[in-house]
């Protein structure tokens, strides 16, 4: 199967980025989701019996999902089909449709894949039922948000939602040595710059290659980037954080449960955290009162009057 340059009518010789040069060629190649496509995994077990079922990859960034969809094409002898919900609409799925249903006619299947599935709307949505239902494709929608609050439950039913992980730093150093082998040499970084790469990362792996890509090109004469040169020449990865969405409500409710649970540091991290995405402030200070309120109450009264306090100073 042609990757996306050879597609795009590229030469092999054509700049690529370092991410794409490494995306896997195989299923086992894939990091961190051992749990979805090894023997023991869902998606394993389906490979193993010969049956791929229509799914949704659920996940943050850069773990792996338009790797595995493609992937999962390839080792079911599929054709591979992609739609993006940002840039298509219904004229591209209806032309999809018709071509996934040209190939049933002559016995060959298509895989569907689908990146933020959850960008189409009810209606939208809506259309993969029947193509879906009949098996005319095999749907693999792509999504970072939540698919019980995104997506139609019709299409749900109809369809296993596969949770990806965020990598590991097992996981990022295995992609590091990986990124070292293809550059040929070793990563130009002191290890106390290594492991600021992970940390910048944040299991983001696609994001890990374009800083080594980065760190690479900083240094292309001998010797080695001081955590100095690392920190002032490459932009930590914005923190994961949206303000009215699923992350919002995941850190609030983790806030939540570190005062509850009379976890100090906990707390200091998740409220970190939420200031550091840009949160409102009076929003974080408001549920503190609440859980001064209803949390803490009459074990320490004096609660209340400092969380108070401190929302009227805002």
């Amino acid at each position: 199967m042609s990757d996306l340059f050879s597609a795009a009518g590229l030469e092999d010789t054509a700049p690529r980025p370092l991410a794409d040069r490494l995306r896997p060629k195989k299923l086992s190649d894939v990091v961190g989701q051992g749990h979805l496509i090894g023997p023991d995994g869902p998606i394993g077990a389906m490979l193993r019996n010969g049956r791929l079922v229509s799914m949704i990859l659920w996940g943050p960034p850069g773990v792996g999902k338009t790797t595995i969809a493609r992937l999962l094409a390839q080792e079911t002898d599929l054709e591979f089909e992609a739609l993006s919900a940002i840039f298509s609409g219904v004229k591209d799925l209806r032309a999809a449709f018709e071509k996934a249903e040209a190939r049933r006619r002559i016995g060959k299947g298509t895989l569907l894949f689908v990146d933020e599935i959850h960008r189409f709307n009810r209606s939208q949505q809506d259309g993969f039922l029947p193509f879906v239902e009949s098996g005319t494709v095999t749907l693999v929608g792509a999504t970072t948000e939540n698919p019980s609050f995104e997506l139609n439950g019709a299409l749900l039913s109809r369809c296993q939602v596969m949770v990806l992980k965020r990598l590991e730093d097992t996981d990022l150093r295995e992609l590091m040595t990986r990124a070292e082998k293809a550059m040929g040499r070793r990563l130009p970084a002191v290890p106390e710059a290594r492991e600021a790469l992970l940390r910048m990362a944040d299991g983001d792996g696609r994001y890990l290659l374009n800083l080594v890509e980065q760190a690479y090109a900083m240094r292309g004469e001998p010797g080695l980037l001081s955590l100095e040169e690392i920190a002032t020449g490459l932009q930590k990865r914005a923190a994961a954080y949206d303000k009215d969405r699923e992350e919002h409500y995941n850190l609030i409710s983790a806030l939540h449960k570190s005062v509850r649970g009379s976890d100090p540091d906990a707390a200091l991290y998740w409220f970190a955290r939420m200031l550091e995405g840009g949160e409102d402030p009076l929003f974080i200070a408001r549920r503190l009162i609440r859980m001064a309120s209803e949390d803490i109450g009459l074990a320490d009264p004096t609660a209340l009057m400092i969380c108070g306090e401190a929302a009227r100073v805002l």
